[in-house]
């Protein structure tokens, strides 16, 4: 029994092993060619069938719906579906990295290497149900990041960016170790399944468990750009290369959501209100914040990093209706949905970011775009198909992603909350407008890089068949994404 046991555990295991082993291939051809730099497109290669791999791998072995190493692990239907958008992020993000002048490189290989360790970090984070092992998790996805951003081939804001990325993010991982240690201390454990059987009890008969709780949240609202611990994310992403940008923006917050679910689903949202009304405070600030200051941004990518802290605003109004609920599927379903749809559209519009810069140096401006339907219609066309699915606009996926979660607060009373949430999604019309009104109606010279940029440009085509297809079929997949709870 112990060997099958040992075996079953694995096999659960086996995408992180997969990705890990596989990101040990380019940085070894490195050294057996004497340090050399092997062609791009072959590192490239490595690193794609690394992900497709663990992306099959999770497909079979992840929904299983089972613990392995004592329970330190949850292989669910909530580490599946997240571990296969943080996965086709990296690989998508990758394939940026492969033709963008900030990261195309003499350090190439190691680049490749570090994308897929802080995957595997983010595959870990979304199947712990143990706090050490979250952290553990947590600090892989991040210090592999953190090297990535410093190593671009841009001189200053990058390296800015990441000692911003750094100082910030280590605050917020010791946030939550304070809070891990509150939590231990009251309950005797730093299990999430155990901690879950105490809290309803313990957060209103022992304060230091929910000051603990309220830690470990504040934790992930660091990571995910929740309203006012966004302040890193502007200057971050703008500073970023633009692939490592995307990569944060879809990969980091999806596994970071999936964790706080997590520690959400302990119910202890029912059992305190002053959480509850601290949290829906937090998602209605944070909603305003990003999309009122995306409005008067001028840079691309800090536009569109304000508006990512909004759609962080949208997913934990989500996060709330699924903790203030008994059963919570109906919730988490849908921020799994919205995080599939926002996570397709925030790569396409990145990726056209990415294609539109020449240079390491190169700022894309909003007016950059001026007259570029008339030179790549088949790009403007894909990014404006991108920007109407982040503004909500029926019928494209962003607007089911925004119904299944403002319908999920509604049917937990929470009107208040998906109104705001209506209000704001109609305040970002006008920002994200902007960018097409541009490419369509002015005159200018918007144009994309003189490079070949053949894997970028199917990346983007690729997200837009998809958001077109996956909009006509919403309701199937979010019934198959309801099933897997």
């Amino acid at each position: 029994m112990a060997i099958q046991f040992v075996f079953s555990d694995l096999l659960l295991t086996s995408p992180m092993i997969a990705i890990f082993l596989m990101s040990l291939v380019p940085i070894t051809l490195k050294v057996l060619r004497n340090n050399q730099e092997p062609p791009g497109i072959v590192t490239l290669g490595w690193g794609l069938i690394g992900i497709v791999a663990s992306i099959a791998l999770l497909i079979v072995f992840g929904g299983a719906d089972h613990g392995a190493f004592n329970n330190t692990l949850l292989f669910d239907g909530l580490s599946q579906w997240m571990g296969i958008i943080a996965l086709v992020s990296a690989g998508a993000a990758m394939i940026m990295m492969y033709e963008n002048p900030s990261t195309n490189g003499r350090q190439f290989s190691e680049l490749i290497f570090l994308t897929m360790s802080s995957a595997l970090g983010m595959l870990i984070l979304v199947s712990a149900v143990d706090l050490i092992l979250v952290f553990i998790g947590v600090e892989m996805m991040s210090l592999s990041l953190y090297l990535m951003i410093a190593m671009s081939h841009e001189e200053k804001l990058s390296k800015e960016a990441a000692f911003k990325y750094f100082v910030l993010g280590g605050l917020a991982s010791a946030v939550f170790l304070y809070g891990t240690a509150f939590l231990y201390g009251t309950a005797g454990s730093v299990n999430i399944l155990g901690i879950a059987e105490q809290a309803g009890s313990l957060i209103q008969s022992n304060q230091l468990f929910l000051v603990g709780i309220l830690f470990v949240v504040i934790g992930f609202c660091f990571k995910v750009s929740i309203a006012p611990f966004h302040a890193w994310t502007p200057d971050v992403y703008q500073g970023a290369p633009t692939p490592h940008t995307a990569f944060m923006a879809t990969a980091v917050k999806t596994v970071s959501f999936a964790a706080l679910m997590r520690v959400i689903a302990t119910h202890s949202l029912i059992s305190s209100e002053n959480l509850l009304d601290v949290l829906q405070w937090l998602a209605v600030i944070t909603m305003i914040v990003g999309n009122v200051a995306a409005i008067i941004q001028k840079n691309f990518k800090r536009m569109l990093a304000y508006s990512s802290i909004g759609h962080s605003g949208y997913i934990l109004v989500g996060v709330i209706a699924m903790g203030v609920s008994n059963q919570g599927v109906f919730g988490a379903s849908g921020v799994v949905f919205y995080l599939l749809s926002y996570s397709l559209m925030t790569l396409g519009t990145f990726a056209i970011v990415s294609m539109m810069e020449r240079s390491e140096d190169h700022v894309v401006s909003v007016d950059d775009l001026a007259g570029l339907s008339k030179r790549r219609p088949l790009l403007s066309f894909c990014l404006a198909m991108f920007l109407l699915s982040l503004a909500g606009l029926p019928p494209t996926l962003g607007f089911f992603g925004k119904f299944y979660v403002f319908s999920a607060a509604l049917n937990e009373g929470l009107v208040w909350l998906a109104l705001w949430g209506v209000i704001n999604s109609v305040i970002s019309v006008y920002y994200y407008l902007r960018p097409i009104v541009l490419m369509y109606m002015s005159e200018g010279e918007g144009e994309i890089a003189a490079h070949p940029l053949p894997a970028t440009t199917v990346t983007v085509v690729i997200a837009a068949v998809l958001i077109g297809l996956l909009g006509l079929v919403s309701g199937p997949i979010f019934s198959a994404i309801e099933k897997s709870f």
